[in-house]
């Protein structure tokens, strides 16, 4: 078992929090009634404020309760980041109903094999993926289609329509929260088909407030009407982003778990202005955080690795940013050097969470005056442990040494969706087995080492290919990198790194002599293969698999 010492934890934060019993939809209402007229959600020209969010969730939740949809029902939101997400988020939670996030661009089989499994009585669609939600035909119109954006089709209802004018209280329901399912989220399927995740009430209310007041050095409360609000103990000093300050541009897709937790519920509940962007371009966001006055920066390495390329980045006034923060893969060292010169002033924090554990597990303490590890992804947040375990004999890890993390806490998921013997070979006795290999330093700062299933064999040596990606993120010609396994009869596998070069003139051979100078002989890189690009999935994850198909070809 790893535990925090007391002189790393970051005061005054208590080790544990009082987790009120609520539907995670209500999150919302303290956070409206706290901050009424702050503006909530920017999105092109259209804003929303705290308690105009609040009553349109209000009024989507009493038009699905109007259609007979509540506890036990699902609703799924097939659409990209946008007002409405927000509005049908919180509404399908208001209603007692279960949440679904579905990718609007996932191929047409690939959604309805998702539909079915999660049993969608609701689909909100955009324009997006309008398309190829109606090529589902007959699956789709059994269903309800409520469609965001211009020219819905005949048998969907046009948002605005089917939400209906804003109202201030939300429907009556009763819910058992222990049981009763809020979420099921879709995992990334960085290994293979995406499993539904059960999350519960009580997991999502757990782990929005573990990261909210880990974030903004705050303890949640029930106040005088009975809504649950954030208390910020922490001073000014340690947390200049205060409560009902912040801002922040959002391109994490709502889709994905640590999107709708970690970029939606978390900030809103901190009275946070979000900003959303359709797509990437760095020039935009860094224009937008300039002319917003962003308080934080989110996102995957390749969000930061773009930013530290735009000749914007300095021309820019980003004196309001007091706060980085990455997860999805690990930041490369010289961008962490980077990054901390161009944000002298600003906390840079590495955080870890998986969709099995609704969103997040570990982070870097975001207090100023605290102990920030790089390449670490810091330390188990309120009421969570977490330990190492050696994959093959099930026995506990000695000190320092890499093992298999597992984790328990509030926010471990109820289970996979009618995947009972998934269920039973991930969840052990409260520990949910997460698949990534980690080790745990003497303060009690975690480091993911690699994935289990991507860990290679080499002569009964284990080779672990985020070691060898790191040290090609450093050579100065290499954009991106991946490293697999190449199967061989004589030594089990050996590593192939894939490359996106930075420029035209990449050698080969040289970045191959240069990294394998660094390594113990049976880690060292076989091959190096230039390629275009490195696929990832939507929370920025490479996806391995498709690499391992690729290389059949070369």
């Amino acid at each position: 078992m790893v535990t925090t010492p007391r002189h790393t934890w970051p005061s005054p934060l208590p080790r544990s929090l009082a987790y009120p019993a609520v539907p995670a939809g209500l999150l919302l209402r303290g956070a409206a009634r706290r901050y009424t007229n702050r503006i909530a959600l920017r999105h092109g020209d259209t804003q929303l404020s705290y308690i105009e969010l609040w009553r349109r969730a209000c009024a989507f939740g009493h038009a699905l309760q109007q259609r007979g949809v509540g506890a036990g029902d699902t609703v799924a939101l097939h659409m990209p980041n946008c007002a409405e997400f927000a509005v049908a988020y919180y509404g399908t939670l208001l209603a007692g109903a279960t949440f679904s996030p579905t990718n609007p661009l996932l191929p047409t089989e690939q959604l309805r094999t998702q539909l079915d499994d999660c049993a969608a009585k609701v689909v909100v669609t955009h324009e997006l993926g309008a398309d190829t939600l109606a090529s589902l035909g007959d699956a789709a119109a059994q269903r309800v289609v409520v469609h965001v954006g211009a020219d819905p089709r005949a048998h969907a209802i046009p948002f605005p329509d089917f939400q209906g004018d804003p109202v201030d209280a939300p429907p009556i329901v009763a819910l058992d929260l222990d049981t009763a399912l809020a979420h099921i989220s879709y995992t990334g399927g960085t290994t293979g088909r995406s499993k539904g995740v059960r999350l519960r009430h009580a997991n999502v209310v757990a782990n929005v407030l573990q990261f909210a007041c880990w974030n903004h050095g705050a303890v949640p409360v029930v106040d005088d009407a009975g809504d649950v609000v954030l208390d910020q103990i922490g001073g000014a000093e340690d947390w200049p982003i205060r409560l009902g300050t912040g801002v922040v541009i959002n391109l994490t897709p709502w889709f994905h778990a640590m999107g709708c937790v970690g970029s939606l519920t978390v900030p809103l509940l901190a009275g946070v202005t979000i900003v959303l962007h359709d797509r990437f371009r760095a020039d935009t966001y860094l224009a937008d955080a300039d002319r917003h006055r962003v308080t934080s920066i989110s996102g995957a390495p390749a969000l930061f690795a773009a930013l530290l390329e735009s000749p914007e980045l300095h021309r820019r006034d980003l004196s309001s940013v007091w706060s980085l923060s990455s997860g999805a893969g690990p930041l490369p060292p010289q961008h962490i050097e980077a990054l901390t010169r161009r944000f002298p002033h600003a906390t840079l924090c590495e955080g870890y969470g998986l969709t099995e554990a609704t969103m997040g597990v570990t982070l870097n303490p975001t207090a100023r005056s605290s102990v920030r590890k790089p390449g670490t992804v810091g330390l188990p947040c309120f009421d969570t442990e977490i330990k190492l375990v050696d994959p093959d004999t099930g026995t506990l890890c000695a000190p320092g040494q890499p093992g298999e993390v597992w984790v328990r806490g509030p926010q471990v998921m109820a289970g996979y969706h009618k995947r009972d013997d998934e269920t039973r070979e991930t969840l052990r006795e409260g520990w949910l087995r997460t698949g990534d290999i980690g080790t745990v330093d003497p303060e009690g700062y975690l480091a993911i080492v690699d994935r289990v299933k991507d860990m290679l064999i080499y002569k009964g040596y284990n080779v672990y290919p985020r070691e060898l990606e790191e040290l090609l993120l450093a050579q100065s010609g290499v954009r991106a990198a991946a490293v697999i396994g190449r199967p061989d009869a004589t030594v089990g596998e050996v590593p192939v790194a894939l490359v996106v070069p930075a420029g035209p003139a990449l050698d080969t051979e040289t970045v191959l002599r240069e990294v394998n100078a660094q390594l113990l002989p049976y880690k060292r890189l076989r091959e190096i293969h230039l390629i275009d690009h490195i696929p990832v999935s939507a929370a920025g994850k490479i996806l391995k698999r498709e690499l391992r198909q690729h290389l059949l070809t070369l």
